[in-house]
């Protein structure tokens, strides 16, 4: 494909895929919140069969909620369902992921030092990474396991951690927490398409028919609605991430992902509690102890990695290399994506719009060039061979011009 076409392709995509996942996530998040504020009482008077109501105001107006227990006595003549927001987000995701992950495969897929090298079979681990990840969460989800709360999370939460181990060494480090973030909004979505659509369709057909509904299967449906409104906030992290080389570049990535998956999903457990009346504030104060605890590791596990690369000063100060010699390896490392017309096969634009043709470029995006020269994300997938000792040369010589600036 053209690469402005690409591009142009990516862009609407993307475009799509916030869109539809905003409408997604804002449904999810407002059915699981008016669910637990659903209040009933004797004074209430609710009409027989109403399980509770929430009043509200919005936009100027009342409004008046009810929900019933099974069934209402009168079916309405039109019945709203909220499936298509979940299926066009991830319709969308996975166009997305077609658009930068698989037609650039070789510079954003593949990593070095990464058990895949080739691209082809890169794009074929990441589809079964999804579909199996996929599998196994329905096994676990249909399990007598599902009926032990405490005991579901801790498998469900075990198995995903172990996806981001995998992920880590399977794909590159950018593509690894992208794919985590994927797998989870596939399960979501597969929640809806494989749960909850069919379980509200059994419910619907039994009630035309005159029958009981199957309050089970009612139960089950929701039961999946909350596993999707746990899984939310890391998705998103997972998603805004790629702008953050400081994340997925650390030697513990697969550990950092882990933590910020498990410190968001506890930090919804506190607003879904909350919703039911429940005010329990240690739940976030231990989030938040637990964020800052994540921060100051990744900070200072970063200074020592990047301390031990770096090759010990034989004299008592080491000193930089020159301008010339440092503008020499960015021309050989980074100037085929970084130019303003790359000569790199699927680029038309400069990635981040950073352009590092001469010194003054250089010296524009020094603060962006370091952080992702420091992690290892640049040259992307180290197509360019970037031995250690060039790294480490380079890294050093863009901390004195920033010193000096």
């Amino acid at each position: 494909m053209d690469a402005l076409w690409l591009e142009w392709f990516s862009l609407v995509v993307r475009w799509l895929h916030v869109i539809a996942g905003i409408a997604w996530i804002g449904a999810s998040l407002h059915f699981v919140w008016l669910d637990n504020s659903l209040t009933s009482s004797a004074e209430s008077n609710l009409p027989e069969g109403v399980k509770g109501e929430l009043w509200s105001i919005h936009g100027g107006g009342i409004y008046h909620f009810q929900k019933y227990q099974l069934a209402p006595p009168k079916w309405p003549s039109s019945l709203h369902w909220s499936k298509w927001e979940a299926y066009s987000t991830w319709i969308t995701g996975t166009l997305l992921l077609l658009a930068v992950y698989y037609f650039k495969a070789q510079a954003y897929l593949v990593g070095p030092d990464k058990l895949i090298s080739d691209p082809t079979v890169a794009i074929l681990a990441s589809i079964a990474f999804l579909f199996v990840g996929v599998g196994v969460y329905e096994a676990i989800v249909r399990s007598p396991l599902r009926n032990k709360s405490l005991l579901f999370a801790w498998v469900v939460g075990i198995y995903v951690a172990f996806s981001c181990w995998l992920s880590v060494f399977l794909f590159s480090d950018r593509a690894a927490f992208v794919h985590v973030g994927a797998l989870m909004g596939t399960i979501m979505a597969a929640n809806v398409f494989l749960g909850i659509i069919p379980s509200q369709k059994k419910f619907v057909a039994a009630v035309q028919a005159g029958q009981a509904p199957d309050e089970e299967s009612a139960l089950f449906a929701k039961q999946r609605s909350t596993h999707n409104n746990y899984f939310t906030l890391p998705v998103l992290f997972c998603m805004i991430c790629i702008h953050y080389p400081f994340l997925y570049g650390h030697s513990f990535n697969w550990l950092i992902l882990i933590s910020i998956i498990a410190i968001t999903a506890y930090a919804r457990h506190f607003f879904n509690l909350r919703h039911r009346g429940i005010l329990n504030y240690w739940i976030l104060v231990r989030s938040v102890l637990a964020f800052l605890g994540l921060a100051a590791f990744v900070t200072y596990g970063n200074s020592v990695s990047l301390s031990e690369n770096s090759p010990k000063p034989q004299a008592q100060q080491r000193a930089a290399i020159t301008d010339l010699a440092a503008l020499s390896l960015i021309e050989k490392h980074c100037y085929v994506c970084h130019a303003k017309e790359p000569t790199y096969p699927g680029f038309y634009a400069p990635p981040g719009g950073i352009v590092l043709d001469d010194r003054q470029s250089v010296m524009a995006s020094l603060s962006k060039s370091l952080s992702a020269t420091q992690t290892n994300y640049m040259p992307l997938g180290n197509l360019t061979k970037m031995t250690d000792q060039e790294r480490s040369d380079l890294v050093f010589w863009m901390q004195e011009k920033q010193a000096e600036q």
